[in-house]
């Protein structure tokens, strides 16, 4: 069984599963994280790999930039390949002067400008949020780090955004704004699964600062442990 963009056989893929956008990032986590991995997926070079970690079977699958890529990816693996846990880990823009470079914000709720989810509830503002064990087996895999934060985040359709929507989502005390978390949990609710986004802040609306390329690596380092942690036992 293959689908239009995930050439995986039924049982390839784990029930448990982290979402890196970059398929690059997915193969990166597979070669340092995992053991006994296999690769599963190469359609359009968005890699998909499953193997062990801590003797746990665990996947890693890239969805690509934006909403509608991801809800792609995410909904073959919830329909056709029974994946029933789904984190997302990222990076985002920090909204916030307390959302500093390199703090990693667990997003307990995400907000769009996009009307994707207009379609599916009949034009309702819903609000999709993180499954709740999830979220709080990340919280407990990272309460003792100082830079860790719990809150919204806005999932945008506009990487170059040149309205005031960032000013809006600011004073609503939004963290941070990424691209795709919004359609994870919408879809999981939908689907009745689980999700959760982690997202490492890599740059600063208000500060204009960017991530140098060793602290990227060392902060992706603790985003990725916590989130492994967060499926392990949540």
């Amino acid at each position: 069984m293959s689908t239009p963009h995930i050439s995986a056989n039924k049982g390839d893929i784990a029930e448990r599963i982290l979402l890196p956008g970059d398929p690059l990032r997915a193969k990166w986590i597979a070669d340092t994280y995992m053991e006994n991995v296999t690769q599963y997926n190469a359609v359009r070079n968005m890699f998909g790999y499953t193997g062990t970690y801590k003797g746990e079977r665990v996947s890693v699958q890239g969805t690509g930039m934006g909403l509608p890529s991801l809800s792609i990816y995410v909904t073959e693996l919830f329909n056709d390949y029974g994946v029933q846990s789904a984190i997302r880990i990222g990076t985002c823009g920090g909204l916030l002067e307390k959302t500093k470079i390199g703090d990693v914000i667990l997003a307990m709720t995400a907000s769009t400008d996009s009307n994707i989810n207009r379609r599916f509830t009949n034009n309702l503002d819903f609000a999709p949020h993180a499954d709740f064990k999830l979220l709080l087996a990340a919280h407990e895999a990272s309460k003792h780090l100082s830079n860790v934060h719990v809150g919204g985040v806005a999932s945008m359709d506009y990487f170059y955004d040149e309205s005031d929507a960032i000013q809006r989502l600011i004073q609503h005390g939004v963290l941070g704004a990424e691209m795709e978390a919004n359609q994870l949990y919408s879809i999981a609710a939908r689907k009745q699964r689980r999700a959760l986004a982690i997202l490492t802040v890599s740059d600063h609306v208000i500060t204009h600062e960017s991530m140098s390329s060793t602290d990227r690596e060392k902060s992706l380092n603790t985003m990725v442990e916590i989130a492994f942690a967060a499926l392990l036992n949540g």
